[in-house]
């Protein structure tokens, strides 16, 4: 393993004897510099871990020095070394960018303490650093193509980043929300700091509230010990929760408290504890609905809505499911040690056909699925198979129906996608819902998909 470098500059070859001789037996690198221009020469050229410099040198002082180091690199930590130390030089040095200011003589241990401690910190910023390409490098592209629709969405996403306001996104199930919440994170002013996300869907009022806000030892049975809830977790960065709609409503309050005065309070405790987060929330819902049923508060609803985002569904993007699907056949033979891979004419006319209720993420599946079917360079439509079924193009091109079972098949489909909404079933089909009633009734479709 290499040793950690440290370059001393002190035209004293005492002081550099005394320091190199210690630091050796601890098992560091020495490098030796008597002036300035010496240290800034070896500097570049040897790449130091840290930099122990005098004061006081023939050709300058650390204060001069400083600022050329960290034209080369400022990243490297810079302690001051002084004889005649004071307070004004000591805040000076500091704001110059000096990780320490120490006074001679020199108590050696210490020195090795603060050298521990800086290469620690070093340490975990370059991890921070490399976590940081690597989510970039990883991360999904939630505008993946040129509709209208998803550049629009682009826009708006790009104008609101630097805003602290919570944003609500709205969209179907699998659409891309979870995507765009975390996007919006990284693209944030915040994206140095933690991106928590919660789906609320299915959980109990008690686990939810202690998942959001945490209990205090003893608060219930089985509370053993405290635990942090994720607006703790959170501090200084983003809580995404999906699914908001299933919040339960003895919880909303104790949400719009943390979102309006960014106060909250553990599960059985007394005292209110300070938070700052960004709320991204999202749900598949109509909560505007929820609010007039009372399944949901409207001042809460207002609260979380200030900034709206609506993800397209797949299908109304038909024009990008070419473009969409080759990002995500891309993703799929990275993973799966692939090499290049394409989908050939016929394939994607039959991914252009079929409705994607389950959008994106059922398309994933789908790609996964057909890369790990075939040892094929070009995948085909025989390659494709839909969840629950078969052939992806088998209900849609299947040339044994005639045009009036087509039609029929293809109306119910629809509404059946938009829970029996006539209106927007209408919309969808590019009729007026007056003739939609009408082929409703000659088809003899039944209320349960109306």
């Amino acid at each position: 393993m290499a040793r950690n470098k440290v370059l001393v500059v002190d035209d004293e070859p005492g002081v550099r004897f005394g320091i190199r001789d210690f630091l050796e037996q601890q098992g560091y690198e020495i490098e030796e510099a008597q002036s300035c221009e010496d240290a800034q020469i070896l500097f570049r050229t040897s790449r130091p871990d840290i930099v122990i410099a005098d004061y006081m040198m023939p050709d300058g002082t650390a204060l001069d020095l400083l600022p050329r180091l960290k034209e080369i690199d400022p990243d490297t930590p810079l302690l001051v070394l002084t004889a005649h130390g004071s307070i004004d030089l000591a805040v000076r040095a500091i704001k110059e960018g000096a990780e320490q200011f120490l006074t001679k003589p020199l108590e050696l241990p210490a020195l090795q303490v603060i050298l521990q401690r800086l290469l620690q910190k070093q340490r975990n910023h370059h991890k921070q650093l490399a976590s940081k390409t690597r989510r970039v490098r990883l991360a999904i592209d939630p505008f993946i193509g040129t509709s209208p629709a998803i550049r629009a969405l682009a826009d708006q996403a790009r104008k609101i980043l630097s805003s602290e306001s919570p944003i609500l996104i709205r969209g179907e199930t699998g659409s891309g929300k979870g995507v765009l919440a975390r996007w919006l994170h990284e693209n944030s002013p915040r994206a140095d700091e933690a991106f928590v996300d919660l789906n609320c869907a299915g959980l109990s009022r008690e686990l939810l509230e202690t998942e959001l806000f945490g209990h205090e030892k003893g608060a219930f049975t089985s509370a053993t010990a405290s635990k942090q809830g994720l607006f703790e977790v959170a501090h200084r960065g983003t809580i995404f929760l999906d699914e908001v709609g299933d919040v339960d409503l003895q919880i909303q309050p104790k949400l719009l408290k943390v979102l309006e005065e960014k106060r909250f309070r553990r599960v059985g405790d007394v005292r209110d504890r300070q938070v700052d987060v960004r709320l991204i929330a999202a749900t598949h819902q109509d909560l505007g609905q929820f609010v007039r049923e009372k399944k949901f508060r409207d001042d809460l609803y207002f609260r979380i809505s200030t900034i709206p985002l609506s993800f397209p569904p797949l299908r109304e993007r038909i024009e990008d499911i070419p473009t969409v699907a080759q990002y995500l056949l891309n993703k799929v033979s990275v993973d799966l040690g692939r090499g290049e891979l394409i989908l050939d004419e016929d394939c994607i006319r039959a991914l252009q056909a079929y409705s994607w209720p389950g959008n994106i993420r059922e398309l994933r599946n789908v790609i996964e699925r057909a890369v790990l079917l075939s040892d094929q360079h070009c995948i085909t439509i025989k390659d494709l198979h839909f969840d629950g079924h078969g052939s992806i193009g088998a209900p849609f091109l299947d040339t044994r129906l005639t045009l009036l079972e087509l039609e029929k098949q293809h109306i119910e489909r629809v509404l059946q996608e938009e829970q029996g909404k006539v209106e927007k079933a209408a919309k969808r089909l590019g009729i007026p819902r007056s003739s939609l009633y009408q082929k409703i009734k000659k088809h003899q479709i039944g209320p349960s998909k109306v």
